[in-house]
């Protein structure tokens, strides 16, 4: 083993290592350094994950300006600068593509446009339907009420209206159809 090697690089860690407690402090002149460092292997870096130049440089100037504000989060202890950074670019280009996978959305899309309000003559309409309606619907014999009451308002599937009542499934659908056909009358509507 080349120790002589290993001493350089042990020593370029721990001077990187203090450019970026500098630059916790706001160093200017540390943060260029460590830029004119690590600018061209993020660069390098990006490429070698599969961003093209631009995306590249973009990553590599988002990242560093993310090491600039959030130096003051770095914990030596934890990890060396290097192990650092880098954990900061690879999360960008993380970023980066969730955002391209998440569509925009299309402020001209007829699905997310809110619905016209009802013409006054429809809103006329609407209410006196309502009104009709629960005319019709107090006017139902209990049992026929109850099952529009389950299957409507509680959203209940006809076999689970049948077990709650005690009753058989064929039972339930004739008193809704029944409840219909009074529906039907009450409202002025023929067949």
């Amino acid at each position: 083993m080349n120790s002589e090697a290993e001493r350089e690089k042990a020593g370029e860690a721990g001077r990187m290592t203090a450019l970026l407690l500098r630059v916790a402090a706001a160093d200017r002149l540390a943060f260029a350094e460590l830029y004119a460092h690590y600018g061209p292997r993020l660069r390098l870096y990006m490429r070698k994950l599969g961003a093209d130049a631009a995306a590249s440089e973009d990553l590599a100037q988002e990242a560093m300006a993310a090491v600039w504000n959030k130096a003051r989060l770095f914990d030596p202890a934890k990890a060396n600068a290097s192990t650092w950074i880098f954990t900061v670019a690879r999360n960008r280009r993380i970023d980066l593509i969730r955002r391209e996978r998440r569509p925009e959305l299309d402020a001209e899309d007829p699905s997310l446009q809110a619905e016209a309000p009802d013409s006054p003559e429809q809103a006329i309409i609407t209410r006196r339907n309502a009104v009709a309606i629960r005319a019709a619907l107090a006017a139902l014999p209990p049992d026929q009420a109850e099952v529009i009451r389950m299957s409507f308002f509680e959203d209940r599937p006809h076999g689970a209206i049948a077990a709650a009542l005690g009753v058989p499934l064929g039972t339930v659908k004739s008193r809704l159809r029944l409840a219909f056909g009074r529906f039907r009358k009450a409202l002025g509507e023929t067949e």
